[in-house]
């Protein structure tokens, strides 16, 4: 039979002696408990043990009175047991990022200590401001796909930190390349000396390489500067060019030819001795 209980003012149940605070259990046995008003609880710590937790909010306020003048991490806290440490997807305060981690940290502290970053699995995206997944990023850099405005900054404002025992490798299939509508430009700028480069080759097919000094400065040769024999003479040009070939008479072997200088002609670099011993052969 249905009973109620009406007052005209409010009403206090206490559990537990007369004269004290209630300090004893409430127990309502019930199929289901309805309050039609507000349920306001003052306790510090509030348990829901539910199988299937609904939840009509659409905005779920963690750390409502944080007053924003101590460091308080806040998130969502995954139990799992004898699995390992727990997971957690949390706002961390100290950093200013959200992170997802597993932690040995309990559900009841305000400073999640991280033990390892957790992964998290996203769908290809679909914009500019979308996550990416790594199958994506792979597929872009490796050419199936494409990838627009991508550079790399050294100066412009951001910096790059290079360590000792760092590795940077640049790769590509067969070479490396840049397409572009118009001409472009890769400059590598070291600042510093190469040390233990074994050899410097052009791929390009009958390409020069080049060598430029800073200003009025000179490339400096500092041990011995070797010629490789050429099969021919190559052709005169307004620069001088110099380089070996074989000699019949057994002179130096090393030839020059400029287009400014008799007409082009090949000629012979001889040495001092030989100066002089063609010198008094001709009555010089």
């Amino acid at each position: 039979m249905a009973k109620t209980l009406r007052t005209s003012g409010d009403y206090t149940i206490k559990a537990g002696p007369s004269g004290s605070a209630g300090d004893k259990i409430i127990t309502l046995d019930a199929a289901d408990v309805r309050i039609p008003g507000n349920l306001i609880v003052d306790g510090a710590t509030t348990y829901v043990e539910t199988t299937n937790l609904k939840i009509e909010d659409s905005i779920i306020i963690l750390n409502k009175n944080n007053s924003g003048a101590v460091d308080i991490d806040a998130g969502i806290m995954i139990e799992r047991g004898t699995s390992g440490n727990n997971a957690a997807i949390y706002w961390n305060e100290g950093d200013d990022v959200f992170k997802a981690v597993l932690t040995t940290s309990g559900h009841d502290t305000t400073s999640i200590s991280d033990t390892t970053l957790a992964k998290i699995r996203v769908g290809a995206p679909a914009g500019d401001d979308d996550a990416a997944t790594k199958g994506y990023v792979d597929t872009a850099i490796s050419g199936s796909g494409s990838m627009s405005d991508f550079s790399l900054a050294g100066d412009t404002g951001t910096t790059q930190t290079v360590v000792d025992a760092d590795t940077v490798t640049i790769a590509g299939s067969t070479n490396i390349s840049t397409v572009a509508s118009t001409a472009d430009t890769i400059t590598i700028n070291l600042n510093q000396n190469l040390n233990n480069i074994n050899s410097i080759s052009n791929g390009s097919t009958n390409g020069a390489l080049t060598l430029t000094a800073n200003g009025t400065g000179s490339v400096v040769v500092n041990n011995i500067l070797t010629f490789s024999s050429n099969a021919s003479t190559p052709t005169a040009t307004a620069i001088t060019k110099l380089y070996s070939k074989t000699t019949s008479d057994q002179v130096t072997g090393v030839f020059f030819v400029n287009s400014a200088v008799d007409s082009g002609t090949e000629g012979e670099l001889i040495s001092k001795k030989k100066a002089r011993a063609l010198a008094i052969a001709l009555g010089g």
